[in-house]
């Protein structure tokens, strides 16, 4: 029994090798499906987030171009002893408007002539953009300062 007997009990590994072999290459199904089950949960989480991410930027730009307006309409005031009747008075027409602004955003402005005088400005979503299915809807800012609604400004 010496050294020959265990070298051949076991029965060479021969055939697994070719089973491996070059044949071998690439990724199981099982390997593909928990890729894609893993992509599909990152997106369910990231697609939302960026749309609000988005909703938000567009709002704020909004909020922006009205205090802008606002700033105009107190300088148009000093001048005039009145304020602007529209946007379009202050340089601030349709065209004039930053475009991430006019895409999602009607803006307009309201005065009163009543005394004391005063002017509202509203951005109203446009249907079809982003911005329309914003909870915050419609943005008002008053000529007293006052902001609606008032959990939506920044």
């Amino acid at each position: 029994m010496g050294r020959g007997y265990w070298r051949h009990s076991v029965p060479p590994l021969r055939g697994l090798r070719t089973l491996r072999g070059a044949h071998a290459a690439g990724f199981t199904l099982i390997e593909l499906v928990i890729v894609v089950a893993i992509v599909a949960i990152l997106a369910a989480i990231a697609v939302p987030s960026y749309r609000r991410y988005v909703m938000h930027g567009n709002r704020e730009a909004a909020e922006s171009l009205m205090l802008e307006i606002a700033s105009a309409q107190e300088r148009y005031m000093v001048d005039n002893r009145g304020y602007a009747p529209d946007a379009g008075t202050l340089g601030y027409g349709p065209t004039a408007q930053p475009s991430g602004v006019s895409a999602n955003y009607d803006v307009a402005v309201a005065t009163s002539t009543a005394l004391p005088p005063s002017y509202s400005i509203t951005a109203t979503p446009k249907a079809g953009s982003p911005q329309a299915n914003d909870s915050c809807g419609t943005l008002t800012l008053g000529g007293d300062g006052s902001k609606q609604p008032a959990g939506c400004w920044k």
